[in-house]
C-alpha cells in the first residue's frame, strides 16, 4: 500500500473581501470548501454555467437570494439547513451573523459569472 494513502492533505486558505474560504478537498470530480462569511458581508450575485453546488450552514445564518426566470426570492438558511444550486441558478449569500458554510461542488472553480458585486469585482472569479 502506498504511503500517500496515509498522508494528510494541506488546506488552502483563500482570503476574500467578505471573509475567507478553506479548500479542504479538490479532485477531478468534486471540491469541498468551508466559506467563512463575516456578519453583514455578501458574496456576489452570480451564477455558474456548469458548476453545481450544495450549501450546508455549519454555523450561523444566511440570507440566500435565488432567482429563476425573473422570480427573485430571499430565503433564510440557518444552521443545519442545506440548499442545492444547479447550474444557471442566480444566487447570492449574505451573512446575518458570522457564518460558516460547507460547500460541496463540481470542480469548475473558475465558472463564476458575476452580475453584481459590492467589492467591485467584475466578470469571473477574481479573489
Amino acid at each position: 500500500m502506498s504511503d500517500d494513502l496515509f498522508r494528510t492533505r494541506d488546506v488552502l486558505r483563500v482570503s476574500k473581501p467578505w471573509g475567507y474560504e478553506l479548500i479542504f478537498a479538490k479532485t477531478a470530480r468534486y471540491v469541498g470548501k468551508i466559506l467563512h462569511i463575516n456578519q453583514g458581508q455578501t458574496l456576489s450575485l452570480q451564477y455558474h454555467n456548469v458548476k453545481e453546488e450544495t450549501l450546508f450552514v455549519v454555523r450561523g445564518e444566511l440570507k440566500l437570494t435565488i432567482e429563476s426566470d425573473g422570480d427573485r426570492r430571499v430565503l433564510p438558511l440557518r444552521e443545519g439547513e442545506s440548499f442545492h444550486i444547479p447550474p444557471r441558478l442566480i444566487h447570492r449569500m449574505e451573512a446575518v451573523v458570522d457564518t460558516d458554510v460547507a460547500e460541496v461542488s463540481t470542480p469548475e472553480l473558475d465558472d463564476v459569472v458575476r452580475l453584481e458585486d459590492r467589492y467591485g469585482r467584475e466578470g469571473t472569479s477574481a479573489p
